[in-house]
């Protein structure tokens, strides 16, 4: 018996299948082989074509299945993690309306400050535990002011992780951790946030059925079987965030523990067993994999956008042309500590790297990229 796993990442989707007795990955594999790319029309902006991750999945998945000859019928359930944060429209026909705005775009920042303070601060913060500021929310009503016509046609907004569920199975449907990441939930009152929907004009049929977050959410229909060649009626039992879902794979569940990890970005992630913020709005607080009405259980994270990420932009815009990752590191271990003066400005919340950003040293500025220390090997960055 094995599990099917997807990762839809921003710069890459992975997909792994996992012996469900021994919990031993046979098989991993991830497309594009070089990084995704990220649409950026206007500075600030930062868009993926969904389809591109469909796409990649199926690559994926036909890598793992190949790779370890295992059965469609062997594969008992699909799980799915996935980028936070980003907006994917349809219309009813389930066609995807435009490219979705992912998570480090920072075009709707003023949306949700405004909000944050029409609204007012303590209201947002008791029941949102955050700032609207740049999530899902103020996403869709950067959408609706500046693209009225596209707005108009959209029958339901999702995350990644609901649009890919949705290509598998034809159902479209969300969690309250989803909801949550996106600024929708209200945990004060255990319901979708009405006063901030009400607040940007968006009518609650925008929001897709709330499903737990472990439980059948769907099974793959005929359509996706195909594609995949997977077994239809195989069922989609869990989606979460990468943020989350990097917490469960560490075994972080319960108040107190804390789990560290990196990729495109960085974070540092523990849970809270009570519903409080933080008053100056420094972190950020979703509900955690196993959060429910009756069990609190909260993700306050740190995000650190400058770590992955980083890496790509310096190796797309200041490293010597052609060079690899591990070339990088090389690099950067010649320079010397203290990287000649140049520092890197900590950012949390949105990723914003100035494009015009050009005249600096690459051994440098790959030194302090890495934080001062002397690199050790790495394959592909970020994935």
């Amino acid at each position: 018996m094995f599990l099917l796993g997807y990762d839809i990442g921003s710069s890459s989707v992975k997909a792994s299948l996992v012996n469900a007795e021994t919990g031993k990955c046979v098989s991993s594999a991830f497309f594009p082989k070089t990084e995704a790319n990220i649409i950026a029309v206007n500075p600030g902006w930062a868009e993926q074509d969904p389809e591109s991750w469909w796409e990649n999945l199926k690559l994926s998945t036909q890598a793992i299945m190949t790779e370890s000859g295992v059965s469609a019928a062997e594969i008992k359930a699909i799980g799915i993690s996935y980028q936070m944060h980003g907006l994917v429209c349809v219309d009813k026909n389930q066609h995807v309306l435009r490219p979705a705005i992912i998570w480090c775009d920072s075009r709707a920042v003023p949306y949700g400050q405004k909000a944050f303070e029409t609204i007012g601060e303590e209201r947002c913060l008791s029941h949102l535990l955050n700032s609207p500021g740049n999530f899902t929310a103020s996403k869709l009503a950067w959408i609706k002011e500046n693209e009225p016509a596209i707005y108009e046609q959209i029958d339901k907004i999702m995350l990644p992780g609901d649009y890919i569920a949705m290509k598998l199975s034809g159902e479209i449907c969300t969690t309250v951790s989803g909801l949550s990441e996106g600024m929708f939930w209200d945990f004060k009152n255990n319901r979708v946030a009405d006063f901030l929907m009400d607040y940007y004009g968006f009518d609650s049929s925008l929001i897709a059925d709330i499903k737990p977050t472990f439980a059948e959410q769907g099974r793959v229909n005929a359509i996706a079987a195909k594609e995949l060649g997977l077994k239809e009626g195989t069922p989609i039992t869990y989606r979460a965030g990468d943020q989350p879902n990097n917490a469960l794979s560490l075994n972080v569940f319960n108040p107190g523990e804390i789990a560290s990890t990196a990729g495109t970005s960085g974070v540092v992630y523990g849970v809270n067993g009570e519903v409080n913020y933080d008053p100056q709005s420094r972190v950020n607080t979703f509900a955690h994999v196993n959060h429910t009405i009756d069990q609190t259980r909260l993700g306050v994270l740190l995000c650190i956008n400058g770590t992955g990420i980083l890496n790509s932009w310096v190796k797309r815009n200041i490293a010597p042309e052609g060079i690899s990752y591990n070339e990088m590191n090389v690099l950067a271990s010649k320079a010397p500590i203290g990287s000649a003066g140049i520092f890197q400005c900590g950012c949390e919340g949105t990723h914003r790297v100035d494009p015009r950003t050009r005249r600096i040293l690459p051994k440098e500025s790959e030194r302090t990229v890495l934080g001062g220390r002397k690199p050790e090997p790495v394959g592909q960055a970020s994935q």
